[in-house]
C-alpha cells in the first residue's frame, strides 16, 4: 500500500490521530502544528536512519528536567521534579497510578503543555521547539494506538511517511524492527487479529521505526499476563543492546524496575528518591517482616514497647524492618506476648525501598492513586 498524503488525507479522523504522538498532540492543543509543521514537514536528510546529529555533544544529557510541574486548577499533578537521563540509560519512574508519571511523560513528549519549569529532550526544549523534540522521540502509550483495520505493515507505513522517513529506506528498516520483535512473518495480519502482547510489540517496533534518540515507554505491559509481560522485556532488553537508544518508562510493578540502570520514585507528583537498584534496596538495610496475629493493632503497640520497633499495617498484615530477620523470629515469638498465627521474612525489595520513603506499599498505595486519577479527569473536562 503506498501512502501519500492524498492516502492520509481520505482517511478518517481516528484512523490518523491514533498513530503518532505530534498527530494526537496537535488534537489536543487545537493546532495542527504536529501535522504541517512537525515531523511530516521535516527535512528528510535529517531522518536517514539516524536522525542526524545524533553523535554530536556526546556528554549532553538525553533528558534535562529542572522545576517541571503541571497543574489543573487547584491540583498539582507534578510537583516541581528535576532530574537528568544520561544517554543510552534505561530509566525508570516507579510509583503507583495518580502518582505523577505519565504527566511527566506527557510532558517531555510535548503532549500536556507544563504549567511551569523546564525540559529539553534530545536537547531541545519541550515548549519552544516541540517539533524537534518529536522528530527524536518515540513513543509507546498505555493505551494502545494501533489501527485494527490496517495490516501490521500498512500501520508502520503510515507512521513512516507521517514522521518523513525516506521511501529507500522504510522497507529495511520496517523488517529490521519487526524482526525484533518477532513478528515480520505476520506484517500481512490485520491488527484486530493480534493478541495483547503482539500488538504491544508492534508498538515497541512502530516507536523504533524513525530511529529516534528515545524511546518512552508508558507502562508498556500494563494488562498482559506474566508470561507475556516476561517476553516484552525480552525484546526491550535486546533493543537496549543492539539500538543506540535512551529508553524512559514508567511502571508500578516492581520486577520491572528491576530492569532499569536508575529509578525514580514518585507519589503524589514528587520524586522522593532516585539511584541505582541495588543503591536504593541498600539503603533499607533491614530484612522485611510481616506478622499475622488475632489482634494486630495490640501487636504494634507490643512490637514499640518491647523492642521499640515502629511497625505498621500494610497489605492485611502488621509490617516491620529488622536487620537479620530470620534471626529475630524466634525472640519475636518467645516475647511479643500476642499469638502470631503467621510470620514471613524477606531480603529488601524496591516495594521495601518505596514502604521506606513513603510510608506505604506501592499496593496500598493505589487506592488513593485511583481517586487522585479521577480527580485530574475531572480537572481537565473543566
Amino acid at each position: 500500500m503506498a501512502l501519500t498524503k492524498r492516502t492520509l488525507a481520505e482517511m478518517r479522523p481516528p484512523e490518523i490521530t491514533a498513530i503518532g504522538a505530534s498527530v494526537v498532540t496537535a488534537m489536543a492543543d487545537g493546532d495542527m502544528q504536529g501535522v504541517g509543521g512537525g515531523p511530516v514537514a521535516a527535512d528528510r536528510a535529517d531522518l536517514d536512519g539516524h536522525n542526524g546529529d545524533r553523535s554530536s555533544s556526546p556528554a549532553e544529557p538525553a533528558v534535562e528536567v529542572t522545576g517541571l510541574r503541571k497543574s489543573y486548577g487547584e491540583l498539582e499533578a507534578v510537583k516541581g521534579v528535576d532530574f537528568e537521563v544520561a544517554r543510552n540509560e534505561t530509566f525508570g519512574f516507579l510509583g503507583p497510578n495518580g502518582a505523577g508519571k505519565s504527566t511527566t511523560i506527557s510532558m517531555l513528549c510535548t503532549l500536556v503543555r507544563p504549567t511551569g519549569g523546564k525540559a529539553l529532550v534530545a536537547g531541545h526544549d519541550v515548549i519552544s521547539e516541540r517539533e524537534e523534540v518529536r522528530r527524536h522521540i518515540g513513543l509507546v502509550f498505555q493505551d494502545t494506538t494501533l489501527d485494527g483495520y490496517l495490516t501490521a505493515e500498512q500501520n508502520l507505513q503510515l507512521h513512516a511517511e507521517l514522521y518523513g522517513v525516506p521511501r529507500e529506506t522504510v522497507g529495511p528498516r520496517m523488517r529490521q524492527v519487526m524482526e525484533m520483535v518477532q513478528l515480520w512473518e505476520r506484517r500481512k495480519h490485520l491488527v484486530n487479529t493480534f493478541s495483547g502482547g503482539m500488538k504491544r510489540r508492534l508498538e515497541i517496533a512502530r516507536g523504533l521505526l524513525h530511529s529516534p534518540r528515545v524511546l518512552f515507554l508508558d507502562e508498556p505491559t500494563v494488562g498482559l499476563d506474566p508470561q507475556t509481560r516476561s517476553s516484552i522485556w525480552g525484546y526491550i532488553t535486546r533493543l537496549k543492546r543492539e539500538e543506540e537508544i535512551t529508553i524512559f518508562l514508567t511502571t508500578h510493578y516492581m520486577d520491572e524496575a528491576e530492569y532499569c540502570d536508575r529509578i525514580a520514585i514518585m507519589d503524589h507528583g514528587s520524586i522522593v528518591v532516585l539511584d541505582t537498584p541495588s543503591a536504593l534496596k541498600e539503603s533499607v538495610g533491614k530484612d522485611r517482616v510481616q506478622i499475622r496475629t488475632e489482634d494486630d493493632h495490640a501487636a504494634i503497640e507490643a512490637l514499640a514497647e518491647r523492642f521499640g520497633i515502629q511497625a505498621r499495617m500494610a497489605e492485611g498484615a502488621v509490617t516491620f524492618g529488622v536487620p537479620a530477620g530470620e534471626a529475630f523470629v524466634p525472640r519475636l515469638f518467645a516475647e511479643l506476648r500476642q499469638p502470631i498465627k503467621s510470620v514471613s521474612v524477606s531480603k529488601p525489595s524496591l516495594d521495601d525501598v518505596f514502604m521506606s520513603y513513603t510510608g506505604k506499599t506501592i499496593r496500598d498505595a493505589e487506592a488513593t492513586g485511583t481517586d487522585r486519577l479521577r480527580t485530574v479527569a475531572r480537572m481537565m473536562r473543566h
